[in-house]
């Protein structure tokens, strides 16, 4: 079990409580447990290593309640979470490995049509000092491979897709759909927007997901042979 800080400033005063890292993310992203699972220590405090504890008048002017169950869950969901290095790095090391799994699924040698081997494609990782975050592998790609160029032949097999989005969804698309650097991008006369990209073909799935989410559906796509 590791053990962090989650804190969080209200009305100009800190509060800090002790946590158990896994517990409480668990709770803060995913809604699961409570309060009573994720404190180790059960007690509010202003510093956690001084020992400072606050006023019952001060948790109840910030939280509207002394109940330190339910003043502890405002933290996690609404404050920070520390991160351990020790989490931030296996962290890492989980999304590199889902990173190099993609592209060596969908990437190939351009020169050869020949797919690269996980072990290539992380060597050529490191050496272009490829920065790895959050995101989704998939997210991620794009970047990724343009650092990776630098190293080795690559590219992402992918197809040609025209998008036709009505104009009431223009908006909340237009993000997306830029993201992929459209090759071609059309304003209809009635406001509805067409737009040409290459899709990697892993990312093909969640693409399809998020435009049907944003869209209710509405949006029209077609698949465009290659030239």
């Amino acid at each position: 079990m590791t053990e962090v800080i989650a804190r969080i400033k209200v009305k100009g005063k800190l509060f800090e409580i002790r946590v158990d890292l896994d517990k409480a993310l668990e709770f803060k992203h995913k809604k699961q447990g409570s309060s009573r699972d994720f404190l180790a220590v059960d007690t509010i405090f202003n510093d956690f290593k001084k020992g400072l504890k606050p006023s019952t008048s001060d948790l109840k002017d910030a939280f509207n309640t002394e109940d330190h169950y339910a003043i502890a869950e405002k933290i996690v969901m609404n404050g920070e979470v520390q991160l351990s290095q020790e989490y931030r790095d296996k962290k890492r090391e989980e999304k590199m490995k889902q990173i190099i799994e993609f592209l060596s699924k969908n990437c190939v040698d351009p020169r050869t049509g020949a797919p690269y081997t996980p072990q290539r494609i992380e060597e050529a990782m490191e050496k272009a000092g490829a920065k790895v975050d959050e995101r989704k592998a998939s997210e991620q790609a794009i970047q990724i491979i343009k650092d990776i160029a630098k190293i080795l032949p690559i590219k992402i097999e992918t197809k040609r897709i025209e998008i036709t989005v009505p104009a009431t969804h223009t908006g909340q698309v237009y993000g997306l759909l830029k993201s992929f650097n459209p090759e071609k991008e059309e304003w209809l006369n009635d406001g509805s927007l067409k737009v040409r990209i290459n899709l990697p073909a892993g990312m093909q799935l969640d693409f399809y997901d998020k435009l049907n989410n944003m869209t209710h559906g509405a949006a029209m796509t077609q698949e465009i042979k290659q030239e």
